[in-house]
């Protein structure tokens, strides 16, 4: 028989005695991948079949306060302040989110979540929505878990929220147990004081495939998602190689390749799904020309529209100039 999320979930808790509070709050950032997740060996657990490797977007990400409401006969749910309808998979995963910790306590919460950057628009915000989530609740019944155990948690909401739990850069390991117990991200030891990350927020509206659904996708239909794996596997080595070296060119070449060979198995999966619209091709070519006259720029999408760019300081004014609605992040300022 398979293992649920439930099961995975009572291996983690089964030593843990709550100690509940009325509310806690708690923050987690958004993540940019440098070598994409994509594709599942478990789709249930969020297993990946390939290791990824992300940076923090500093403060930019998901603060979710939970509320313990005695009495109440279901939880409730709150968006950027707007309470959203129990009929929407947005609340059914919230709920069952909240489901791996119930037998520890009974009892229904009231869950607000403010999200930094748009929802739904390949910006990321599902993985530190279910960062900040499990956080708030290891919080909130003031659980003594390790980053790993929070991590994995983290993951049964949003694979990528493994990663979220962390700041700076931060390396998922995909594990190789059936029960997932191995699959959680560690930071990366190393600072990057001039690495910086422009995020061009080319629309905020909801992409039309999730990224679940795309992932899947592509994993079922696409002939080229084949060599995904190797790819991920050498990219991996040379990120954390210029990361440690401080290599913007090594990193941001790899990063870019990376992206562009994620989004070519979407083009191969069928039908074909292409996330990019006309402005994701214009701000491209523009970093590409920007390149060819000798600026270190390189581009990074995730399963959305929106275009993240990697540079440094050095580059920042002239970026700035090239990109007048950039928001410039400093992930170790």
């Amino acid at each position: 028989m398979s293992l649920t999320r439930s099961d995975v979930a009572a291996k983690i808790l089964a030593d843990c005695v709550a100690e509940p509070v009325d509310t806690f709050e708690a923050f987690a950032p958004v993540n940019i991948a440098l070598c994409k997740y994509w594709g599942k060996r478990n789709a249930l657990l969020n297993l990946p079949v390939n290791d990824s490797l992300s940076v923090s977007l500093a403060k930019k990400g998901s603060t979710t306060r939970v509320h313990r409401i005695p009495g109440a006969q279901e939880d409730e749910v709150f968006l950027n302040g707007q309470p959203v309808d129990k009929d929407t998979g947005f609340y059914k995963k919230v709920v069952a989110h909240i489901d791996l910790f119930r037998p520890l306590v009974a009892g229904c919460l009231r869950v607000d979540t403010v999200n930094g950057v748009a929802t739904g628009a390949g910006l990321a915000s599902s993985a530190s929505g279910f960062a900040a989530l499990t956080r708030a609740l290891v919080g909130v019944y003031s659980l003594n878990l390790s980053n790993e155990q929070v991590s994995i948690l983290a993951r049964m909401g949003s694979g990528s929220a493994s990663r979220s739990v962390y700041e700076g850069f931060v390396r998922w390991h995909k594990g190789v147990r059936a029960d997932g117990m191995d699959s959680f991200a560690r930071p990366l030891p190393e600072i990057w004081p001039d690495f910086r990350i422009g995020v061009l927020t080319l629309t905020s509206d909801a992409k039309k495939t999730g990224s679940r659904e795309g992932m899947q996708r592509t994993v079922d239909s696409a002939i080229l998602y084949n060599s995904w794996p190797e790819q991920a596997e050498r990219d991996i080595a040379r990120l954390e190689h210029a990361i440690a070296v401080r290599d913007i060119t090594l990193l941001g070449s790899t990063a870019e390749q990376n992206a562009m060979a994620m989004h070519a198995t979407m083009l191969a999966s069928w039908p074909p799904l292409l996330y990019w619209q006309a402005e994701s091709v214009t701000a491209l070519q523009k970093v590409w020309q920007l390149r060819d006259d000798g600026l270190q720029v390189y581009a990074t999408m995730d399963a959305g529209p929106n275009v993240k760019l990697l540079f440094e300081a050095s580059a920042e004014s002239d970026m700035r100039s090239a990109f007048t609605d950039m928001d410039v992040i400093v992930p170790f300022g």
